[in-house]
């Protein structure tokens, strides 16, 4: 199986990289393929910005969804400068606001985003290495999740979504599984008495499941800073059987 891991630390040598290292030998092991994104390694832009746009529009829209955008309006207000607006112009030419956004998402997605999606695309199951940051992901990875999950891409709206009913999102991804192994400060008595709750309706059902990805799974490496040698060798142990067992 071609797997996708996506790992998350700023660390030089965390236990999260030995981690990822168990995981990934586990994989191997037991005969998957994993490709390796670290995302501080490849100093991944995290940081939604104007350029993302494209990703985040969709011709399908209703129309009245779509005229609330005027975007051709917008887009010539935004523009430096006289001769900046003339070249706008030109490249819009006499398009309606489908044909602008057709034109946009053929040439002006960011190449950085169209690379990961093209990894995504090629896995048959993702996993997912990182610590808890305030009860969910380091921004890198939730700023990855937001920049590469994206309209038409991992999820769809019907005309209903379109207008604000959550049941209509279209889910566009098939992976058979996704892994999540996480390190927390804090012990197994503080996720069971409710922070693990809310993780698996914030991270598990609406970012992976939600989209489509069959199987989530979601493991937690407790209290890793104040865990002894013994607990800690145990935790490396279980990475490789995650990865041996996929």
């Amino acid at each position: 199986m071609n797997v996708l891991t996506v790992f998350a630390h700023p660390g030089s040598k965390p236990f999260c990289r030995a981690v990822l290292e168990r995981f990934d030998a586990g994989l191997r092991e037991a005969g998957h393929e994993n490709e390796i994104v670290d995302l501080y390694a490849i100093k991944f832009d995290p940081v939604l910005r104007e350029r993302d746009s494209p990703n985040w529009m969709d011709e399908g829209a209703p129309a009245e969804i779509l005229e609330s955008f005027h975007l051709r309006e917008r887009m010539l207000e935004g523009a430096r400068g006289p001769l900046a607006r003339f070249m706008l112009k030109r490249l819009l030419g006499d398009r309606d606001t489908r044909g602008i956004i057709r034109l946009l998402r053929e040439r002006f997605r960011p190449k950085d985003v169209l690379a990961q999606q093209a990894k995504v695309a090629r896995a048959r199951a993702l996993a997912f290495i990182a610590p808890v940051y305030f009860v969910g992901f380091p921004a890198m990875l939730k700023g990855w999740i937001e920049r590469v999950f994206t309209l038409g891409f991992a999820f769809g709206l019907t005309p209903e979504g379109w207008k604000g009913d959550i049941r209509g999102r279209i889910p566009l991804l098939t992976h058979e599984k996704a892994l999540i192994i996480q390190t927390t400060i804090f012990d197994k008595r503080a996720y069971e008495a409710g922070l693990a709750d809310s993780m698996k309706v914030l991270m598990d059902e609406f970012c992976f499941r939600y989209p489509g990805i069959k199987k989530v799974e979601h493991v937690y490496f407790h209290a890793v800073h104040g865990a002894d040698d013994a607990t800690r060798r145990g935790y490396l142990d279980e990475a490789h059987r995650l990865g041996r067992e996929f």
